[in-house]
């Protein structure tokens, strides 16, 4: 059975993390230098986030080159 650990990210929102994860979050967390779990996962979010949109970005710039008829 899987334990579910919750969390407050700075009165933002509340989530659920299993258990262990977060415990290798904080471990991570501590290894980095951030000064809270909460930091280090927003900082972990936000880069994946980010990472996804300019791949997102890409892909929209490749479809427009393509319907201008510069890429084909």
């Amino acid at each position: 059975m899987r334990r579910i650990l919750k969390i407050e990210m700075a009165a933002k929102t509340n989530m659920k993390l299993d258990r262990a994860l977060y415990e290798r979050a904080s471990l991570a967390s501590k290894a980095a230098g951030y000064s809270s779990v909460e930091e280090f996962i927003e900082h972990a979010l936000e880069q994946e986030l980010a990472r996804h949109e300019e791949a997102t970005d890409r892909e929209e710039a490749m479809r427009q080159l393509r319907g201008l008829g510069y890429l084909e």
